[in-house]
């Protein structure tokens, strides 16, 4: 099992910046890759951000060049640096993590997810 906690959302003006932090606990040696998700209300969740266990990062279209994946194994936590944020950047941002069984026989392929945390952007 594996547990993850978000903080670092809140109220920010456009243009202005946010770091999101997720806390992993548990197997974390199970974890392959932290991904970053987002749904903004009335919409379906979208994956926008992932960082691999070997230093891997992808972006969605829509955050390139502006948000920044970071993972510190060691700690166990990852970050999601965002700047010039848009008001179409509001939703509420969750971390997932991708349990892989390559990593050890007690590791399962599923994926856990945290809380969320809200993220909103005012013009």
């Amino acid at each position: 099992q594996v547990q993850l906690v978000e903080s670092g959302g809140g109220l920010v003006q456009a243009g202005g910046s946010l770091r999101l932090s997720c806390v992993a606990s548990g197997d974390t040696g199970c974890i392959e890759a932290i991904n970053w998700y987002r749904q903004a209300p009335g919409k379906e969740r979208e994956l926008i951000a992932a960082v691999t266990t070997a230093g891997r990062k992808v972006y969605d279209g829509s955050v390139q060049g502006r948000f920044t994946t970071s993972r510190d194994t060691a700690k166990n936590i990852a970050y999601l640096q965002m700047t010039s944020l848009k008001p179409e950047d509001t939703a509420t941002y969750y971390c997932n993590a991708d349990s892989d069984s390559d990593y050890g026989a007690h590791c399962p392929n599923v994926e856990y997810w945290g809380q969320g945390t809200q993220v909103t952007v005012s013009p």
